[in-house]
């Protein structure tokens, strides 16, 4: 089961604003890209352009949002239209995605957990690694592979829950239900392990893996106390990860 956010695009870009995407997913993500100005930046499931406006704002010279979803990208340039950054969005999948020029920088925000299978899965790592150029980085948040299905209703602190479709094994559908105001809805990963993950990206010439601990922002700890946020980062539902291509 694939999950078609052109029928979702407007909650799912909704759901972007929670407060731990805020000050968990965004601030872990933006500590890891540190300085970015003056680099071009492709960013893959783009979305309706959340992080791809943020990184054209935060200083990237150039930046491309590519998402699969045509929906999303409808959003992404209807904002680009009301408040334009010079981003330009283009719909594809990943996997076949081929720009002009490379990237100092490939960011994607839930790309990898898309893949069905270690091949899918060494599709999209190559296609990140042919549109990065030697020295460039990719960063990166996904499903965290090493999160046990005992641990999938941490979220539900937070406003999401994770549910397992039969075995933990490689290509298991895991589902994310978001819960909103006006109702919830849902969103389709898979399973890979991090051995695989590790090893697609290898083999595409992406090295230097280092996975990072979440940390919540100055703000997130100032609208919640500690407790609140200890049991996503005691055991985090999600996992954030670097790679260079060498």
């Amino acid at each position: 089961m694939t999950t078609n956010y052109d029928h979702i695009a407007d909650k799912y870009k909704e759901s972007k604003l929670e407060d731990w995407r805020t000050h968990i997913e965004q601030y872990t993500l933006l500590q890891i890209l540190g300085d970015i100005s003056g680099k071009s930046v492709l960013d893959y499931a783009c979305g309706e352009g959340h992080y791809t406006r943020i990184l054209r704002r935060l200083g990237a010279e150039s930046v491309v949002g590519v998402d699969l979803s045509q929906g999303m990208i409808d959003l992404a340039t209807a904002e680009e239209s009301r408040s334009p950054l010079g981003i330009r969005y283009r719909q594809g999948d990943a996997r076949y995605t081929t720009l002009a020029e490379s990237s100092d920088i490939v960011f994607a925000a839930y790309l990898l957990n898309y893949a069905k299978s270690p091949q899918e899965l060494l599709e999209m790592t190559q296609a990140i690694s042919r549109n990065l150029r030697s020295g460039g980085r990719f960063v990166s948040v996904n499903n965290n592979p090493d999160d046990p299905p005992s641990n999938f209703l941490v979220g539900r602190a937070y406003g999401f829950t994770k549910h397992l479709e039969g075995r933990l094994v490689e290509g298991a559908p895991i589902i994310f239900r978001f819960r909103l105001p006006e109702g919830s809805f849902d969103v389709t990963n898979y399973h890979m392990d991090k051995m695989t993950v590790e090893a697609a990206l290898f083999e595409s010439g992406l090295r230097e893996i280092q996975w990072h601990t979440p940390a919540v922002s100055p703000e997130g700890l100032r609208l919640e106390k500690a407790e609140h946020w200890a049991p996503f980062l005691a055991r985090p539902p999600v996992a954030f990860f670097e790679c260079a291509k060498l």
